[in-house]
C-alpha cells in the first residue's frame, strides 16, 4: 500500500471522527496528487472500511490509580477512575475530538438568546444497569447532588452557578444566575455522570447507563467491566469485557504491552518513545492537546505565601531544557497559565516567564526566605516527574536556591500529597474551554484549587467573561485573568505535554483525541478486539 493511500486513509478516519471537514480532506488529497474522484471513492469506501468486531476482552494497563479511588464521579481526580467511569457512566453531553458538542443522554439542547436558560431534551428508552429507566428526575437529582455545598464534588464550581434545575415533561430546564455561553461544555464534564436518583442513595454504587456494568472493582489494582446487554447505542461497547490493570511503574507498563498482557497503555514516557516505535506490532499515538505538567505552590502557606518567592521559583526553572529532556520535544513550553493558543480566547502577548538567574536571585532575596525549599514528586505525578524535579533542582541551584526533592510513593499520592502538601508535582488534562480550566482550579470556590490561589480580581474577571457574549470583550477579560494568575498565582507550568499512548496489534478503531489520554478516556468503549 502506498504512502499516499496510508495518509489518505488516516485523513479519512479524521473526517469520520469529525476532526477534519470533507472540504479540507479533498484539499489535502489534491496536495498529495490524488484526484477528487479517487479521493471521494476512498472516503466513501476504503477509509470507512474498518468494521467493528464484537466480542473478546479489551485490556488497558494504566498509570493513575490508587487504593483510595472511588466510584463516586464527584471524587475522580486521576486517570484510572474516570477512564473506568466512562465505561459504566455517561453525561448528558460530551465533547468530540473536534471540540464540538455531542448529544448523549440529552438528545437535544437549546438556550434563550441571553444564554441564561437552557433546555435539555432527555433521551427516552435508556436504562440504568439496575434495570430502571433513566428519567429527567434522575438528571435533576444528579445536578442537585453535585451542586450541594457539602458534596465535595469537583463539579461544584460549575453547578454552583445554577439558579434552578427543574424537570418539565421529557426535558430538564436549567436557569443560571448569570449567562454562560459555554454551558454545554460544563454539562459534558466527566464528573456529571447521570446516576439513579443522582447518586443520592449511594454515589459509589457504580450504576450508570454506559456500555459496561461494574463487574469487579479493586481500587489501585484492577477494574473489570461486563457488557451491558441493555445499552442504548450500537456503536459503543464492542468487547464482551473490558479490564483496567493499574500499573503505575512506567517500565512495567511498557513490558505488559510488549508481552501482550494488555492491549493499550497510557503515559508512555517520552524518553522511550523511539524505542517503543521499534517494537513489532506496537503503535505509539502522539496527540497534541491541552494537558500540562505543573509544580504547584500553596499561596496561603509559608514560604509560598510570599509572591516574591513564587516568582523566584518561576524564573528558576529552565523550561526549554525540561521540554527537551523530559518530553523529548513532545510538547510545548508553558508560561505559568493553564491555557495556550489551543483556546479560542487566548492572548499571546503576555510576558513570557523564562529561565533568568538574575531575576530569580532578585526575587528570592526580596522574599526574605532563608534555607531550602521542599518539593515533593512521584512517578505518578506525570511521566518523567522525578527527573523533572531533579532538573528543577539543578537549575534552581544556579540561581542560589536550594530545592530538596522528596520522592513520594505512587499509591496514595493523589490523596496524601496532591492538594495536601504545599509544593508538589502534578498534572492537568486541560478542559474544552478557558472558563472550565479557570473555574475548576483557580476560583476561590473551586474544590480543586490546589494552589490555594484566592484573588477577588481574578474571580471577577473569570465570572464576567463567563457571561460576556461579545467575543472581543470576553477575550480581554480572559487576558486580565491570565495576567493575574501569571504574575501572582501559585502554579508553575513549565510545559504542555502531548498525550502519548501505545496500542498492541489487537486494537481496532483507534482515533486520536486531543481531549485526553486513551482517546479522551473513551478507548475502552470505542475500540474493539481485532479478530
Amino acid at each position: 500500500m502506498s504512502t499516499e493511500t496510508n495518509e489518505l486513509e488516516h485523513l479519512g478516519r479524521m473526517v469520520t471522527s469529525g476532526r477534519l471537514s470533507r472540504r479540507d480532506f479533498l484539499g489535502r488529497a489534491a496536495a498529495l496528487g490524488v484526484s477528487a474522484v479517487a479521493a471521494n471513492t476512498l472516503l466513501s469506501g476504503g477509509a470507512r472500511a474498518e468494521t467493528p468486531v464484537k466480542g473478546g476482552t479489551l485490556k488497558a494497563g494504566m498509570v493513575g490509580g490508587g487504593a483510595t479511588d472511588s466510584l463516586d464521579p464527584g471524587s475522580w481526580t486521576n486517570q484510572v477512575p474516570y477512564t473506568y467511569g466512562r465505561c459504566w457512566g455517561e453525561q448528558l453531553l460530551d465533547v468530540t475530538p473536534a471540540g464540538e458538542i455531542e448529544p448523549k443522554l440529552a438528545e437535544e439542547y437549546s438556550s434563550t438568546p441571553d444564554a441564561r436558560t437552557w433546555t435539555f431534551k432527555i433521551r427516552k428508552g435508556v436504562t440504568f444497569h439496575n434495570g430502571k429507566d433513566m428519567t429527567p428526575q434522575d438528571v435533576v437529582a444528579t445536578i442537585e447532588r453535585h451542586g450541594d455545598a457539602n458534596s465535595k464534588s469537583a463539579a461544584l464550581p460549575f453547578v454552583s452557578s445554577f439558579e434552578s434545575v427543574k424537570a418539565d415533561g421529557d426535558t430538564v430546564v436549567v436557569t443560571l444566575k448569570e449567562a454562560n455561553a459555554d454551558l454545554p461544555y460544563v454539562i459534558g464534564d466527566y464528573h456529571l455522570m447521570i446516576q439513579p436518583n443522582g447518586g443520592k442513595d449511594d454515589p459509589t454504587a457504580g450504576i450508570g447507563t454506559g456500555p459496561y456494568k461494574v463487574a469487579e472493582n479493586q481500587p489501585g489494582v484492577r477494574h473489570v467491566g461486563e457488557k451491558y446487554d441493555g445499552y442504548w447505542r450500537s456503536e459503543r461497547g464492542h468487547a464482551d469485557h473490558i479490564e483496567i490493570i493499574v500499573i503505575n511503574d512506567g517500565t512495567a507498563r511498557t513490558a505488559a504491552l510488549r508481552g501482550g498482557q494488555v492491549d493499550m497503555i497510557n503515559g508512555v514516557e517520552p524518553k522511550i518513545v523511539d524505542l517503543i516505535k521499534r517494537v513489532p506490532n506496537v503503535t505509539v499515538h502522539n496527540v497534541p492537546g491541552k494537558g500540562h505538567y505543573v509544580f504547584i505552590m500553596h499561596c496561603d502557606t509559608a514560604p509560598f505565601d510570599n509572591n516574591d518567592l513564587r516568582l523566584a521559583l518561576k524564573y528558576a526553572i529552565d523550561r526549554e531544557e525540561m521540554l527537551q529532556k523530559i518530553l523529548s520535544g513532545y510538547g510545548s513550553i508553558g508560561n505559568d497559565m493553564p491555557v495556550t493558543a489551543a483556546y479560542p480566547f487566548f492572548s499571546d502577548d503576555i510576558e513570557k516567564h523564562s529561565f533568568d538567574p538574575d531575576k530569580a536571585k532578585f526575587h528570592f532575596k526580596k522574599s526574605g526566605h532563608d534555607g531550602s525549599v521542599l518539593l515533593r514528586t512521584s512517578e505518578v505525578a506525570f511521566p518523567g516527574a522525578v527527573d523533572a524535579a531533579q532538573l528543577f533542582q539543578q537549575s534552581a541551584a544556579k540561581c542560589g536556591i536550594t530545592l530538596d526533592i522528596r520522592r513520594e510513593p505512587g499509591d496514595g499520592y493523589w490523596t496524601s500529597v496532591w492538594n495536601k502538601q504545599p509544593f508538589c508535582a502534578s498534572y492537568w488534562t486541560g478542559r474544552p474551554t478557558q472558563d472550565q480550566v479557570y473555574s475548576l482550579a483557580y476560583l476561590k470556590s473551586a474544590e480543586w484549587n490546589d494552589t490555594r490561589f484566592f484573588n477577588d480580581d481574578f474571580d471577577k474577571a473569570v465570572l464576567a467573561a463567563r457571561g460576556e457574549l461579545d467575543a472581543a470583550k470576553r477575550k480581554a477579560l480572559y487576558r486580565q485573568a491570565g495576567v493575574i494568575l501569571h504574575d501572582q498565582g501559585g502554579v508553575i507550568v513549565p510545559m504542555f505535554n502531548n498525550y502519548l499512548d501505545a496500542t498492541g496489534p489487537k486494537v481496532g478503531g483507534w482515533i486520536d483525541d486531543p481531549n485526553g489520554e486513551l482517546m479522551g478516556s473513551h478507548a475502552l468503549t470505542k475500540c474493539w478486539v481485532k479478530a
